[in-house]
């Protein structure tokens, strides 16, 4: 076929399907690709067959959600700063769960649709696992082995506790205790931000300016 391409054009195409393209000016495609096991992960969470799941290529496909996928992994792409796994890990996440929604014409009722929030001793026990973790690169699935359930009820079920997206949360608390070592310590920033979890000094600071509306310096106390 002969098309002429707009941005926001998908094209989708299984594993094991070969395809040949030729574009007749330049431009920027941005290619994303993910292992087959998660999208039977994703299936076996939703409590489907991923075996019965028919994944058809489709060309020139217009899809809202997966274009803002697109688009925020291009924008993490070009980010001067390293990518927090916990939101990488939510967006492959959520590409493997809208290909399975339309795989099933939109017909998809996750295990989560009406589920209720954590109880109180699985929220405890994550939240605690979060605050003695704060310096480490925490990734969805491992939050979720430590609350017991599968990575899609875990993010519906969390949001659903407490009205905070998991990776947010995490966020704000990095944010929040980066911000009580410099107001009430002599760290140096850069070992604040280690501490706290951030990539370096000006990822923590560029955090907290869009969070908290402040900037490190600006948190400090006078006297210092």
């Amino acid at each position: 076929m002969r098309r002429l391409q707009k941005p926001g054009d998908i094209d989708f195409v299984p594993a094991g399907v070969d395809g040949s393209w030729e574009d007749d000016a330049d431009c920027q495609i941005l290619r994303l690709s993910f292992r087959p096991s998660l999208l039977e992960q994703v299936a076996e969470e939703l409590g489907r067959d991923a075996a019965k799941i028919e994944l058809i290529p489709q060309l020139q496909l217009r899809d809202a959600r997966i274009e803002a996928i697109g688009w925020a992994i291009k924008a993490d792409l070009e980010a001067d700063r390293p990518s927090n796994p916990l939101y990488i890990d939510l967006l492959a996440n959520a590409l493997a769960v809208r290909l399975i929604e339309i795989a099933s014409d939109g017909r998809l009722q996750t295990e989560g649709s009406s589920a209720p929030g954590m109880s109180t001793r699985q929220l405890r026990v994550l939240i605690e696992f979060i605050e003695a973790n704060l310096d480490q690169r925490l990734h969805l699935a491992d939050l979720a082995t430590v609350a017991g359930v599968s990575v899609t009820r875990l993010k519906t079920l969390f949001r659903n506790s407490t009205g905070t997206p998991v990776h947010q949360y995490v966020i704000r608390r990095r944010t929040e205790y980066a911000r009580a070592l410099i107001a009430t310590t002599t760290m140096p920033a850069s070992e604040v931000a280690l501490a706290a979890g951030f990539a370096h000094q000006s990822h923590m600071a560029s955090t907290m300016l869009r969070i908290l509306g402040q900037t490190p310096g600006e948190i400090a106390r006078p006297s210092r």
